[in-house]
């Protein structure tokens, strides 16, 4: 066993530095994230550079907070700004070569322009809607026109029949049916 010995001076730089209430795999590291998130989707770059700052200080792993933004790009602002998605996983890949110190300075471009960004959760909730009906109704048959027909068989089953390329009718898009009978109508979107 090896004998460890704590001397006056260790016990002062312990005392003499802050003690951060943060820990890595407990609760405050998660409500830490949490205030995170929640201040870039109400648009607070205050905050939400605050509670980076935090993440920072208390030596989280930047490849996290990285994942959480791009995670937050896709669900709160989804389509309102297409770019937000590319530009989190650019900080991504940038964090992973460069490391702290200067991963705080990616982390806050990319915070700030997460918050400042335009929301939009359309996708997180047309995904959900859709997996909730798909759960339900996954024995529907696609309709015939939409099969895929790679063999003879398959044509004289009129799979593919009737199918219209969208590319070849005025204004791109045809109208045709593209879900099961029993969603006609349903909408996600």
């Amino acid at each position: 066993m090896k004998t460890i010995k704590i001397t006056k001076k260790i016990l002062e730089q312990v005392f003499q530095s802050s003690n951060i209430l943060y820990d890595k795999h407990g609760e405050e590291h998660y409500n830490i994230a949490s205030a995170l998130i929640k201040s870039m989707r109400a648009s607070d770059p205050n905050a939400a550079v605050y509670w980076l700052a935090r993440m920072v200080e208390a030596g989280e792993d930047p490849k996290f907070i990285a994942r959480r933004c791009m995670i937050l790009a896709s669900e709160d602002i989804g389509n309102a700004d297409p770019h937000a998605l590319v530009l989190a996983n650019s900080a991504f890949e940038a964090v992973q070569k460069i490391g702290w110190p200067e991963s705080r300075i990616i982390l806050s471009q990319l915070v700030i322009y997460l918050a400042k960004a335009p929301k939009d959760n359309s996708a997180y909730v047309a995904i959900d809607r859709a997996l909730a009906d798909a759960k339900e109704t996954m024995n529907l048959p696609v309709p015939l026109h939409l099969r895929n027909a790679p063999t003879k068989l398959m044509k004289e089953l009129d799979y593919g029949k009737g199918y219209v390329y969208d590319h070849n009718v005025e204004g791109k898009k045809s109208g045709q049916q593209c879900l099961p009978d029993e969603l006609i109508g349903k909408k996600y979107v």
